[in-house]
């Protein structure tokens, strides 16, 4: 079995991976970064085709590289993809694409194995975690309950209209990509009903020069919203477990659209599912786009996480010494998990763990 020794191992080529990578690199750093997609960026070519971001070019670009899009706009989620699979070879970023890590362990001097899915082991002084937050699809327990005859598939999943089936789409979950969705099911023809609490919009419109001008005001109000501040901790809390405010999409544009918003989904009823007025919906289709959650069962590191999610200062493991995160929900900032939060969130990541990894005693 072939085992390769690295200053770094970095698992997940995304931006937040990237991003490390090269403050990495750029530190005299040997590392490598192990992504199971076939291409870099694959995880925004796989979601829906009508995807836009909210952040606009100057933020959205990684240091050093050109994002070849108009100074006000913002790139399609190919875009992104594209740019990042660039950026990579610009750079010359070490990045074994296919290749997933099977099993993250420890050593017993504290360094770290890696076990790929071809065979081979890595064994790393340290590792940052940079594979996504969005892969396990949440759903309600009684989505189970509702009728066969109805099509059902969540917001990860979704690619198009053509995922629609004839007849009324049901969208559950009125947040962001929510309304994106609800807004393509009613331009192609279906009756659409959109479920769930309004979460609030941005006031003003991202996709004109003004209100593009004004996002960067918005933005760094996000970035200066730190964890380690009173504001940063109150936003935090209220955050938990709902979705962002709307960006692009405002109330009016559902409701030019024809779009019918309604409460909560409560449950099912003979396979049909009923709202918390007691209505009965009856869509041909349900989307559900209420949440998902990251894949960590490939840790094999006792005490990295509780009950509460991954435990972490900045990113940084309070329990695992050399290990580190990227890409967290408010990892210190609102805009932690974002293009524009993520570059400061891994110059602290890779400063700090250039400092020495204690060397677990002897028992």
């Amino acid at each position: 079995m072939h085992t390769t020794a690295l200053d770094l191992a970095v698992v997940g080529a995304g931006a937040a991976g990237l991003h490390t990578a090269r403050r990495a690199m750029d530190r005299g750093m040997q590392i490598q970064v192990f992504d199971a997609h076939a291409r870099i960026g694959d995880t925004w070519r796989e979601r829906y085709r009508s995807l836009r971001l909210f952040t606009p070019r100057r933020w959205a670009e990684l240091p050093g590289l050109r994002l070849d899009i108009g100074v006000f706009e913002y790139p399609t989620a190919i875009q992104l993809a594209d740019y990042l699979e660039r950026y990579a070879a610009t750079f010359e970023i070490p990045v074994r694409t296919a290749t997933r890590v099977r099993r993250l362990s420890a050593e017993e001097d504290g360094r770290f194995r890696l076990e790929l899915d071809t065979g081979e082991e890595i064994i790393a002084r340290r590792v940052v975690v940079a594979a996504g937050v969005h892969h396990r699809p949440i759903v309600p327990p009684f989505a189970s309950d509702v009728d066969p005859s109805i099509r059902q598939l969540h917001s990860l999943e979704y690619q198009g209209p053509e995922d629609f089936a004839a007849g009324p789409v049901l969208v559950v979950g009125a947040a962001n990509s929510g309304t994106d969705i609800a807004l393509e099911a009613a331009a192609s023809g279906h009756g659409t009903v959109l479920a769930g609490r309004h979460p609030g919009q941005v006031p003003g419109r991202i996709d004109t020069p003004v209100g593009n001008l004004i996002s960067g005001v918005f933005i760094r109000r996000l970035r200066n919203t730190t964890i380690d501040t009173e504001k940063g901790r109150r936003v935090w809390e209220q955050q938990r477990g709902h979705g962002v405010n709307l960006v692009r999409n405002h109330l009016s544009d559902l409701r030019r659209a024809g779009i019918r918003l309604v409460g909560r989904v409560a449950g099912v009823d003979d396979g049909l599912p009923v709202l918390d007025d007691g209505e009965h919906l009856r869509p041909a289709t349900i989307v559900w786009c209420t949440g998902s959650r990251p894949i960590l069962d490939w840790i094999d590191l006792p005490g990295f996480a509780d009950e509460n999610g991954i435990r972490h200062e900045r990113g940084l493991s309070t329990t695992v010494p050399g290990l580190a995160f990227m890409g967290l929900p408010f990892q210190y900032s609102i805009a932690s998990p974002t293009l524009m939060g993520m570059g400061r969130d891994a110059d602290y990541v890779v400063e700090h763990l250039l400092r020495p990894v204690p060397v677990p005693r002897a028992a």
